[in-house]
């Protein structure tokens, strides 16, 4: 999606990926074949290319550092990123900063804390997504099988479970002059601490948005950040706690490609290559986006995914994308689908109908 931006804002993009069937290539200008740590591909990446950005949080800030200081431009630059890579230290800055967030510590996986209390999550400081690295411990029982299955030598965050109203997120960006651009907030819906569902604008009162916008502001402005963020947080009885910062696009964005006036992929190559920032607004009294994931069929049954794409395409004031990905299994994002709403009233109706096309046998 950020090559499809690239080509509608004539830039050229050149990615570094390791495998031929990354869906990105066949859009990319050119395409460096390697894995993402790399260093040496990395620095070939740097010679064919003006400024580096990050699609995913899975990189080595020591051994890029080495390029950086030899006058490579990152953006997010590397200092944006480092208190945010590892999801403790991030929390942990989250806090400095004054900003709220769940009760969380340090756990090193041997044994329960004396005073611990079910049910509590554990999150895997590096690498974790769309559910994986991230374990809901409610009791003794899904202890004893966590314990069995993850070494005790490693480092987890811990927090409590928190009871939330709502799933919130915004997609911000700032540029390398500190413009800040602010999307507007919406609700996430997860299952199996995957989102499957965005609802845009979020049902909430103006002093909660103001609320968002402020944390998100003061945020950005402390991280210089440059290029665009995804934010979420937690709703709970009125009360906002941030849960995650991604120094990225961001999956509670995907609805920004037909439901706003400049996406949340334009925004961030405007960002990055020092162009003024587009404008945010709405351009529907409201929209659903949501996520097309991989399940498994019945037994005996095949899964016509095409078929359901084709039915899906339908519905009216739908935009369908499809990822293009070469394997599909059950929870792994398949595509995508936004719905433009009349009305904000519409926004139930319109998931029922696309989850019951999508996940009918």
């Amino acid at each position: 999606m950020l090559g499809q931006a690239a080509q509608s804002l004539d830039l050229d993009l050149i990615v570094q990926t390791p495998q031929s069937t990354d869906p990105a290539v066949s859009v990319a200008h050119e395409v460096i074949y390697a894995p993402l740590d790399d260093i040496h591909a990395t620095a070939q990446l740097a010679e064919a290319c003006e400024v580096i950005t990050f699609e995913n949080e899975f990189i080595d800030l020591n051994a890029l550092s080495a390029l950086a200081i030899q006058g490579v431009r990152f953006y997010p630059d590397l200092s944006t990123l480092a208190p945010l890579l590892d999801k403790y230290q991030q929390r942990c800055y989250l806090q400095e900063l004054g900003l709220p967030v769940p009760e969380f510590s340090l756990f090193r996986g041997q044994s329960l804390p004396k005073d611990c209390l079910f049910p509590f999550v554990l999150k895997s400081r590096r690498h974790g997504y769309d559910g994986q690295g991230t374990f809901i411990i409610r009791d003794e029982k899904d202890w004893q099988a966590f314990a069995w299955e993850h070494p005790p030598s490693q480092f987890y965050l811990m927090e409590a479970c928190v009871s939330f109203d709502k799933e919130l997120a915004i997609i911000a960006a700032r540029s390398p002059k500190g413009d800040i651009a602010l999307y507007p907030i919406v609700e996430t819906q997860q299952e199996n601490q995957v989102c499957r569902r965005v609802i845009a604008p979020a049902d909430i009162s103006e002093a909660i948005a103001s609320e968002i916008y402020g944390m998100t502001d003061k945020l950005l402005k402390s991280l210089e950040a440059v290029g665009v963020f995804g934010i979420e947080f937690f709703l709970v009885d009125q009360q906002v706690l941030i849960n995650e910062v991604a120094p990225r696009t961001h999956n509670s964005g995907h609805y920004t490609l037909d439901a706003c006036t400049t996406s949340q992929f334009q925004q961030h190559l405007r960002a990055i290559t020092e162009q003024p920032l587009g404008e945010t607004t709405l351009t529907a009294n409201g929209a659903v986006m949501v996520n097309l994931l991989g399940y498994a069929a019945p037994e005996g049954i095949t899964i016509d995914y095409e078929q359901k794409c084709n039915e899906l395409a339908k519905i009216p004031n739908a935009h369908l994308h499809w990822y293009g990905k070469n394997q599909a299994y059950p929870g792994r994002k398949l595509g995508h689908i936004t719905v433009l709403l009349e009305t904000q009233a519409q926004a139930q109706e319109v998931i029922q109908a696309i989850e019951e096309l999508w996940y009918s046998p």
